[in-house]
């Protein structure tokens, strides 16, 4: 279970726990190691609040709450997720006490803000407060993960939903990574007076994190050639569909690295004790690429527990990471979906 080429040890912990579309099918060997949560259906995102572990459930539109022994509670149901594809409920977020969740709803995808009230075991949802609406929605290209800067604004990731074109039409919102304020609204200093787009020029963006020193980072699905993982600068343009990869061309930002679709299909992604970590589901591996050279990576979990499709920290350092392989694309085996916890020795949480 060590990273291949890299001295980090990393130990399993329990706790329990392209194609047309990007969320490519895979097969893969599953020896599989105990879990105490288990039988997660189509999970999609982890999200703390305080010590609690929440869970997005794509298909079911449900947020589960995670107990420390494992044991699962409903927090609740989210009206209006139209499950379709790799479209529901998808991203997401947690801050001063709210959730905000990205789904997909009949014609759109939308965020939306809810109270959590209650205690550890007991939590619950307030009613629902939209914030956006209007982000595009398909079968495929979805976007869909959301989460809080260290400058306290809300950034989601919105894919091109298939509409190639309008990942360079900066007045549309697809094909971007947004910045808002927690009430939807576009802040004053974001590149463009009165827009959310924060950056353009994507095709499917899946996981954002945010280094201790500032940078912010984005991984990305490629159409059959290469998939991304992106240094985000303010107003920058990273080229879709003009170009896919690494292309030198004037204009657009090149990726810091680019994977063949075989071995990514990147999803969430996060950064501790130096390295960042992003799950990949076709490759089903988990990938660190350590902050002080970008340019290489290494892997674990190669084909061990299938489909990776998030991974977070948690607040005591360790790496949580959540499988995907009920979600219709992936083989699933007895128990799936789950959670798997990784415990880094002398790792702090990231911002």
């Amino acid at each position: 279970m060590e990273f291949r080429t890299t001295a980090f040890l990393v130990t399993l912990g329990v706790l329990c726990a392209c194609a047309p579309s990007d969320e490519r099918p895979s097969t893969g060997p599953p020896e599989r190691l105990p879990a105490i949560t288990d039988d997660l259906d189509a999970p999609w995102s982890i999200a703390f609040h305080g010590t609690t572990a929440l869970v997005s459930e794509r298909d079911s539109g449900r947020i589960l709450e995670i107990g420390s022994d494992g044991t699962q509670f409903e927090v609740g149901v989210i009206d209006g997720v139209e499950a379709s594809g790799e479209g529901g409920l998808l991203g997401l977020a947690v801050r001063a006490g709210q959730l905000f969740a990205y789904y997909t709803a009949a014609d759109d995808n939308r965020i939306e803000r809810f109270d959590l009230t209650g205690q550890p075991g007991n939590h619950a949802l307030g009613d629902g407060t939209t914030i956006l609406t209007g982000l595009p929605a398909a079968a495929n290209h979805n976007g869909g993960r959301i989460a809080f800067g260290p400058d306290g604004m809300l950034y989601a990731t919105v894919g091109d939903a298939g509409d190639r074109p309008s990942a360079q039409d900066r007045a549309g919102l697809g094909g971007k990574i947004l910045r808002m304020t927690p009430g939807g609204q576009a802040p004053a200093d974001n590149p463009t007076p009165g827009s959310l787009v924060y950056s353009y020029g994507h095709r499917n963006p899946q996981g954002i994190t945010w280094t201790p020193d500032g940078r912010m980072f984005a991984s990305e699905f490629g159409q059959n050639t290469w998939d991304e993982l992106n240094l985000i600068e303010p107003g920058g343009n990273y080229g879709w569909p003009e170009v896919e990869g690494i292309a030198g061309r004037a204009g657009f930002i090149d990726p810091v690295q680019q994977w063949k679709p075989a071995e990514a299909s990147p999803s969430g992604m996060t950064n501790v004790d130096g390295s960042l970590f992003v799950a990949n589901l076709r490759g089903e591996r988990l990938r660190r690429i350590p902050l002080d050279n970008l340019s290489s990576s290494t892997e674990s979990l190669v084909g061990e527990y299938g489909r990776l499709r998030d991974v977070a920290v948690a607040p005591d350092g360790s790496l949580w990471v959540l499988t995907n392989n009920t979600d219709g694309r992936g083989d699933p085996a007895p128990g799936d979906d789950r959670i798997v916890r990784l415990t880094a020795a002398g790792a702090t949480p990231a911002r």
